[in-house]
């Protein structure tokens, strides 16, 4: 230390190198790097570890590598014989057909007029004195419906008319014959005038006959009435059916049923007042209603004979047998209705019944019924070649559609191009797809193809589950 000019000099640290200093940075970040490496290495590689410290304790399924070698989706799944019952499927072969494109149009059975329904009147007037059948019964041409006590004075005096007649005949009779056996002392002018009586006596008598007969009495009372045997009661019987309103089929074709009742007992009734009604539902009709613009197809209809569908709307009636009738249009009217603003046209239909007794009595039930409403289905168009379903033996899958293959216990899945659907029926083009004769499921098909999409659950790739049921994604 020196002093210079009254300062001290105070001595200076020498700075390190440079070189030093760039060496220990160096140092610290390759320590960092090599830290980093490790903990990665370590981390890509935890499943490796993982499972070699606790290989015992957890099983690792990998859904990635067994991807890789995964058979195909299913397309037939294999049912027992009580789960094809549990479902209720049932198979039919394929077979190519015609399917007719219609419209739907409402109906009602009906009363055919003039086959269906009779009215009873009362021929005279008169008291009901007593009723013999009630609502609902059964009866035959012949049956006795109704007695009436008369009160009509016409046909009393038409009774007394018809004697006095015939007991005038009988004396010009005898007197004729008086005339015969004196002859020569009588002119021939006499006996003409006689002969001439009694033919004006049988004319009378004639008509008097017939007008009882008109007024409903039975041929056999007519003759007492001559002998003196007046009538005071009179039987209304049921009629014989004519030749056309009666059918030709049905063991009760010529019966009647007691529709209803439109007097009682004691009542005064008026001559031509009717007192009941009698049915046969044997022959009824069906009447449908179409709109204007609708006229087009049921001309066609009638021009080619074309048959009409009818949905009766019946399910669950094994006990009837099975429809047979074709039909066809009848009528079309060429009225429109104002109101509904639609025209009517009429369906023949022959109808079913069945006899149920009670004891000494019965009661015909019908299959259809007047007022049943009903549905028409008139043809339009036709798709020729196809195959025709119900609509539940196709599943629908996005814009894909399938039907079933029965072959046994196994359901194959076969693919199908749908050309036409409605509310009942589902048309499948014919293109070789599905051969015909084969059996396809006729319902259930989009419980078959559920069952089917549940076999082929698979995970995306990298993914595993782990035996605790945890999901991972891994590299492998």
């Amino acid at each position: 230390m020196r002093e210079h000019h009254g300062e001290v000099a105070v001595p200076q640290k020498e700075p390190k190198s440079t070189s030093t200093q760039t060496s220990s940075k160096l140092w610290i970040w390759i320590s960092l790097g090599l830290i980093l490496i490790v903990a990665g290495t370590c981390f890509l590689a935890r499943d490796y570890w993982i499972a070699s410290i606790s290989p015992a304790s957890e099983v690792e399924i990998d859904i990635a590598a067994g991807s890789q070698n995964a058979a195909p989706p299913s397309e037939q799944v294999t049912l027992t014989a009580q789960a094809q019952k549990n479902l209720g499927l049932t198979s039919k072969p394929l077979k190519a057909d015609t399917f007719w494109k219609t419209i739907t149009v409402p109906g009602m059975v009906i009363d055919r007029p003039g086959f269906s329904d009779r009215g009873i009147v009362a021929p005279v007037t008169g008291i009901v004195s007593r009723i013999h059948r009630v609502a609902g019964e059964n009866v035959k041409p012949g049956t006795a419906l109704f007695t009436l006590k008369l009160l009509s004075e016409s046909i009393h005096l038409t009774q007394s008319e018809l004697f006095k007649a015939t007991q005038d005949i009988k004396l010009a009779q005898s007197q004729r014959q008086r005339l015969v056996a004196a002859a020569g002392a009588v002119a021939e002018a006499r006996v003409i005038e006689v002969e001439n009586q009694i033919t004006r006596l049988e004319v009378g008598a004639k008509a008097y006959r017939q007008e009882l007969l008109n007024r409903g009495l039975p041929p056999a009372q007519i003759q007492g009435v001559t002998e003196g045997n007046f009538i005071s009661e009179i039987t209304i019987v049921v009629p014989e059916r004519t030749t056309q309103s009666a059918p030709a089929n049905g063991p009760t074709g010529t019966d009647f049923e007691i529709q209803e009742l439109k007097v009682e007992l004691g009542q005064q009734v008026q001559a031509g007042q009717t007192m009941c009604l009698l049915s046969n539902h044997q022959m009824l009709s069906i009447e449908g209603r179409a709109f204007r613009d609708e006229s087009a197809c049921l001309e066609r209809t009638v021009k080619e004979r074309w048959p009409v569908e009818v949905d009766f709307s019946e399910e669950n009636i094994p006990d009837w047998p099975v429809i047979q009738q074709n039909f066809q249009v009848s009528y079309i009217a060429n009225n429109i209705d104002p109101d509904s603003r639609t025209f009517r046209f009429l369906l023949p239909l022959d109808n079913q019944s069945r006899v149920v007794a009670n004891g000494d009595k019965s009661q015909t039930l019908w299959r259809f019924r007047p007022g049943q409403r009903v549905r028409l289905m008139v043809r339009t168009d036709a798709i020729n070649n196809v195959f025709i379903l119900p609509t539940d033996a196709v599943a629908r899958d996005g814009a894909e559609a399938y039907v079933f293959r029965q072959n046994g216990d196994v359901f194959d899945r076969k693919p199908v191009r749908v050309v036409f659907q409605d509310r009942r029926n589902i048309v499948i083009a014919n293109d070789g797809s599905v051969p015909p004769g084969i059996f396809v499921v006729q319902l259930g098909a989009s419980q078959l193809n559920r069952m089917i999409k549940s076999q082929d659950i698979s995970m995306p790739k990298g993914f595993h589950i782990h035996a605790d049921g945890s999901v991972h994604m891994g590299n492998h």
